[in-house]
């Protein structure tokens, strides 16, 4: 005869689950009745009681087990179920045999099987066998280190404004910078299924570097580097370095520009645009009331009407089409077909040359000869030629003297207060301390302005002898001179009264002297 004795829960216990009775009777072949099993199970809840299961007589049942397999044979589970009454619990080598037997060969949960064993908890799921997943690897992947967004980016002002003009779409670099780290593959681990089925990691992929002229790679090969001072740029996922900026326009579309090298602008430059470059900047098109700063020569080849506000300033020469309404200033020579109420200050020669030649209105300087084949105009715009000395000295030299005439002034004021105090002390006088404070000032004027008038003198007279002999310089006019036109040598000068052709100009016994050409 067997029977099912069936306990309350105690300890905070669960009561029995009718689905772990009717799956341990079918795994262990009782008839299985399930209203009476569902009847018995809830006396059970309050006391302890006892269903007839069938009237034959079998051995005790030894402590069992079920196994469920996750589908993907990466976890087993055990539930296990109390041994009858007379019968045999299971020993920990037996359930690790049995379990091997079923085709598990890794990944034994020890811990979770020991801790079972010393102390069973039936009816529970418990897990027992577990796979090793594999462990995926990391692709390749570079690291940039500068901006590869090219949409122009406007800049954001205190006031919250947006300045168009500064469009940050330059990355410069300078020799040495790091350009890109390159972060390699890292290869996945294979796992395994409770069976000793590998599982193998998805494949990591690997990038190169791609990149152009001008850059170095580390001896690792993991880093780039800037050889030179310039621009970086991905262009189609290769790296490109430059110390030459080429663009087709400066407007809006580009900004204001402001380059380590050479600029090459193959079209116009706006108005109210600026282009800095620390070498040659070279504009194909035109240039409107734009500001143009060189570190070595600008070029335009078309010219520039600077409409009262653009600006040229070259470390060396500048050479342009036509030059109307600009200030241009160069450490070297500038040359143009025609100048044009234009302020044009050169450390070299100044030569309009072509088919036009002009000269007309505004004012010209150069240190050295200034060549020309039309001077001033028929309408009599007012026109003036500099020549014999550098015209950055010479500004100097203006500001020295009136600085030296300002200081002569404040000491020829303080001086005779000074003194007469001085005497006043002699013969016994006191003063207020409001009066002591006031001649303090004084002597500290004095002091300074002294000083500042040694200095003053000491650099005039260096710039003086720098200013070389004007006798070596003269204005060549290969057309006309119309009347009006001053002539300047050094520090003299001249008016001409008529038109005259084929004439230079020189300075001789202390006047400016014309000269036939």
């Amino acid at each position: 005869m067997s029977a099912l004795r069936i306990f309350p829960p105690t300890e905070g216990g669960k009561p029995v689950d009718i689905n772990d009775v009717a799956e341990y009777l079918t795994m262990k072949e009782y008839a299985c009745d399930l209203p009476a099993i569902r009847k018995a199970l809830e006396t059970a809840e309050k006391e302890e009681t006892e269903i007839l299961l069938n009237t034959q007589t079998r051995y005790p049942e030894r402590e069992c087990y079920k196994l469920t397999i996750t589908p993907d044979k990466m976890q087993a589970y055990a539930k296990f179920y109390a041994a009858s009454v007379g019968g045999e619990n299971m020993t920990p080598q037996e359930f690790v045999h049995d379990l091997s037997l079923r085709g598990i060969k890794c990944g034994l949960k020890k811990e979770e099987v020991i801790k079972f064993f010393q102390k069973r908890r039936y009816c529970e799921e418990i897990l027992v066998v577990e796979g090793k997943a594999p462990v995926q690897g990391k692709d390749a992947y570079i690291e940039y280190k500068f901006n590869t967004d090219k949409k122009a980016k406007p800049t954001l002002n205190e006031d919250g404004s947006v300045d168009f003009f500064h469009l940050n779409i330059l990355n410069h670099c300078s020799k040495g910078d790091e350009l890109a780290v390159l972060h390699p593959a890292q290869p996945g681990v294979a796992g395994s299924t409770i069976m000793g089925d590998k599982i193998m990691p998805a494949e990591v992929k690997n990038v190169t570097f791609n990149y152009g002229h001008n850059i170095e790679k580390s001896e690792d090969g993991l880093t780039l580097y800037s050889m030179v001072d310039g621009h970086v740029e991905l262009v189609d996922g290769a790296i490109f370095v430059s110390d030459e900026l080429s663009v087709e326009n400066v407007d809006n579309s580009t900004g204001n520009i402001d380059y380590d090298g050479n600029v090459q602008i193959n079209g116009n430059v706006s108005t109210n645009f600026q282009v800095k470059a620390k070498g040659d900047i070279m504009v194909k098109g035109v240039v409107e009331g734009a500001v143009l700063e060189a570190g070595g020569n600008i070029i335009i080849t078309r010219g520039m009407n600077g409409m009262g506000k653009g600006v040229l300033r070259a470390e060396g020469n500048i050479v342009s089409k036509f030059l109307e309404n600009v200030t241009a200033e160069a450490k070297g020579y500038i040359s143009s077909e025609s100048i044009l109420h234009s302020r044009i200050s050169a450390g070299g020669e100044v030569n309009v040359d072509g088919k036009r030649g002009f000269i007309t209105g505004g004012r010209v300087c150069a240190t050295g000869s200034v060549n020309v084949k039309t001077l001033g105009s028929e309408m009599g715009a007012d026109t003036i030629i500099e020549v014999g000395a550098d015209p950055a000295i010479k500004e100097r030299i203006k500001q020295l003297q009136q600085q030296i005439n300002e200081d002569m002034k404040t000491l020829q004021m303080v001086q005779p207060i000074l003194l007469s105090t001085k005497q006043k002390l002699a013969q016994g006088a006191r003063l207020s301390d409001e009066q002591i404070k006031y001649v303090q000032s004084l002597v500290l004027a004095n002091e300074q302005k002294t000083r500042a008038l040694e200095e003053a003198n000491k650099e005039l007279h260096e710039l003086e002898e720098q200013a070389g002999d004007p006798a070596d310089t003269v204005v060549r006019v290969k057309g006309v001179v119309y009347p009006g036109t001053r002539i300047c040598i050094g520090d003299v000068s001249m008016i001409v009264q008529k038109p005259s052709h084929y004439c230079r100009f020189v300075r001789e016994r202390g006047d400016v002297k014309m000269k036939p050409f």
